[in-house]
């Protein structure tokens, strides 16, 4: 079964990765919605696409599609998500959910009642760095883990900076745009929950509106495992990565928190360094593989929707954290 895709949103990531994914999956994009006419039909030549279209109403009724991907701002998925839902489209949405937890309760709920599935793009669990570190981390590799770190502190380009820096009511800023992303990966790879954490965010020259461009905050895990983040928009030279520390050993990971298939990952222990060995597979071709297949009834998305409602309710605990000064508790209502 080829699955036909209809893209909710004439977005950037989709261009450079999602459409390309989809392709090479065994899916096809058969439309693309964009609420401004033009830009959609241009977005539409320059991607191969047959058509497009500017309404929501039109891009969910389409009978030719089978799947949407929603790539919109922030505010606009929940919306999005329960109407292609209920009108039989499985869903692929972009992190954040939504803007707050109710929301995305209810787009999981419309999900759940249409019978079809749901997803989260939370790409970087995908990566094989990230998965290596998940399958030494169960193989006892470095014993008990202790604690962890990711620096997810980046340059936001200016073709992506726009709403992201500029517009609350979108849900802009650094920590619903990265910091979910480091509390997904850090789920993956410990195989653990967040359940409290603390922050101090920073406005740094870029974000405006009051919106943070970096933050720096600790989680606490259900296991007792804290792990220490530091996200931005405004660091040019720093590079990414993740590390985890256990009773036996270490796993130190660089240049992992990106959407490219590239990376290392170190594993210290008392017999010397190893370089753990790790393909090269697309991010996204993996994400996509996995949604098809869960389409097709073989297993479940690589990130479900309750994964994104984990990394959600992390991102909020963290702007309130960063807001009041105290630690919040992670809540996610599941």
């Amino acid at each position: 079964m080829t699955v036909k895709w209809g893209l909710i949103g004439a977005s950037t990531i989709a261009k450079e990765w999602v459409i390309g994914a989809i392709r090479a999956t065994g899916g096809e994009v058969v439309s693309v919605m964009s609420s401004n006419p033009e830009r959609g039909r241009t977005y539409a030549e320059e991607n191969g696409i047959a058509r497009s279209v500017s309404s929501l109403e039109e891009a969910v009724s389409d009978p030719d599609i089978d799947a949407v991907y929603i790539s919109t701002t922030n505010e606009l998925h929940r919306d999005q998500a329960i109407a292609a839902a209920r009108a039989g489209k499985h869903v692929l949405c972009e992190k954040p959910l939504a803007l707050t937890l109710d929301d995305a309760h209810a787009m999981a709920a419309a999900g759940r009642e249409a019978g079809v599935v749901m997803a989260t793009n939370h790409h970087l669990r995908n990566a094989d760095t990230h998965r290596a570190m998940r399958a030494a981390i169960e193989a006892g590799k470095i014993g008990r883990a202790l604690s962890a770190r990711v620096f997810h502190a980046v340059y936001l380009p200016p073709h992506l900076q726009g709403w992201r820096i500029d517009k609350p009511q979108s849900g802009g800023g650094v920590i619903l745009d990265i910091t979910v992303h480091d509390a997904d990966t850090l789920r993956f790879v410990l195989g653990d929950d967040p359940v409290e954490v603390s922050a101090m965010s920073q406005e740094g020259g870029m974000g405006k509106e009051g919106l943070e461009d970096a933050v720096m905050g600790v989680m606490r895990f259900r296991s007792g495992v804290i792990a220490q983040f530091h996200d931005g928009f405004t660091t040019k030279f720093a590079g990414t990565g993740f590390e985890v520390h256990g009773t036996e050993g270490s796993l130190i990971a660089r240049d992992v928190m990106t959407q490219r298939a590239v990376g290392t990952v170190t594993l210290r222990t008392a017999d010397g360094e190893e370089q753990l060995q790790l393909g090269n597979r697309n991010l996204y071709e993996r994400a996509l593989e996995a949604f098809h297949a869960a389409i097709a009834g073989k297993g479940q998305p690589s990130a479900t929707i309750e994964d994104g409602i984990w990394s959600l309710a992390t991102g909020l605990a963290t702007l309130e954290a960063a807001r009041s000064g105290r630690a919040v508790k992670i809540e996610p209502g599941l």
